[in-house]
């Protein structure tokens, strides 16, 4: 191995190591204390090894189906997941729970627990929004990362979490490549459980490694003559996405018309993007850290500059800055806004906006998101 991989890997190590991992710790208690968020899950994940989760890291054939019901503390700002500590009383005040844990026996009667969800909901407003989580996440923190997104969106629709099987660890990163291309029948799957459910619109969010899996769907779905379960794609959303630039392009193509609005969060300042690049060889930016969107002239895509926001490793910026948490909250101001001439962007989008062809990109910055915050 080279010296170059190694101090990667030693770097990678590091940036994981700042956090603690997140573990499922049950406390039907917490119930009474946080404002609870159901979830609904699906996964090519297989039996969990400890237990401590439900779910593990390794690779199971076929989607398996569960609902967590996590309870958000009301002691925290936006953007904070606190875990609780080993060897410690959990504290519903401070710290994500799980109330309740259910296991669906099969596809059916998730779809009919997914439908009476959707179906409290007004008709043509019945919303799912699909997570992806990224590379090196366990279970728990997949699910965790969807109730708190939700939460702190505010989201109107059903929570839906596609958890793949990340190994959950820093060197784990071939692994998850891999593990990203087995998973991408089961969120094709997913999806039409969800829309068959009943959705009127699926919005799709997906982080890291995720936005490969995510991409990877759309491209098949395409391939497959899915045009009837595409059209209900109500919107795209990649954040911090760990994908080859050319391969992306060519997946947008093969796509055709992508789904509007088409958000990429990115940052010049991830740091983790930066190791991602130099273990593919290449050492070049990925589509999560890119410079410019002229590179994505010729796409109708929107990209959303955070790095202003940066701080750690920089690969979440979106789940974690309560400003920006305020823009993603407002997909459809922005895409509404990009409709109107420079004059008329006030508010939540002034600062520096350019135009590449069919493409758009907004640099961000604190003032300016902070501005257009409304609660």
């Amino acid at each position: 191995m080279t010296r170059l991989r190694i101090v990667v890997l030693v770097l990678m190590t590091a940036l994981a190591s700042c956090a603690q991992r997140g573990e499922l710790v049950m406390d039907p208690a917490a119930a009474g204390v946080g404002a609870v968020e159901p979830v609904y899950i699906g996964t090519t994940r297989g039996p969990a090894d400890k237990t401590s989760a439900i779910f593990g890291s390794g690779r199971h054939a076929g989607l398996q189906f569960a609902r967590l019901d996590v309870s958000i503390p009301p002691d925290r700002k936006a953007g904070d997941i606190d875990w609780p500590r080993k060897g410690a009383a959990p504290d519903p005040s401070r710290q994500f729970l799980t109330v309740s844990a259910d296991l669906y026996p099969s596809k059916d009667t998730f779809r009919r627990a997914l439908s009476a969800k959707l179906a409290k909901l007004p008709k043509g407003k019945r919303e799912a929004v699909v997570f992806v989580h990224g590379f090196n996440t366990t279970f728990a923190e997949g699910a965790y990362r969807m109730a708190q997104l939700g939460h702190d969106l505010k989201i109107p629709g059903v929570l839906v979490h596609y958890s793949w099987p990340s190994k959950g660890h820093p060197l784990g990163y071939v692994y998850d490549r891999d593990s990203a291309l087995f998973a991408r029948d089961g969120l094709e799957e997913l999806l039409r459980d969800v829309e068959g459910a009943g959705a009127d619109r699926v919005l799709l969010v997906a982080h890291s490694l995720g936005s490969l899996v995510l991409m990877e769907t759309l491209r098949q779905m395409e391939i497959g003559g899915q045009q009837q379960q595409l059209a209900k794609v109500g919107g795209v959303v990649l954040v911090s996405p760990d994908l080859d630039v050319d391969l992306f392009r060519s997946e947008a193509a093969r796509i055709g018309k992508l789904p509007q609005p088409f958000l990429i969060f990115t940052s010049r300042k991830d740091r983790a993007l930066s190791l991602s690049a130099r273990l593919t060889g290449r050492n070049q930016s990925r589509l999560g850290n890119l410079d410019s969107a002229r590179d994505l002239a010729d796409l109708n895509v929107t990209v959303l500059d955070t790095t202003a926001f940066s701080r750690g490793a920089g690969h979440f910026n979106v789940a974690n800055s309560p400003a920006l948490l305020a823009v993603l909250s407002q997909i459809g101001t922005v895409d509404r806004a990009l409709e109107r001439d420079t004059r008329g962007r006030t508010g939540l989008l002034p600062g520096a906006i350019l135009t590449f062809q069919n493409a758009t990109e907004i640099i961000l910055s604190p003032v300016a998101a902070i501005s257009g915050y409304r609660g």
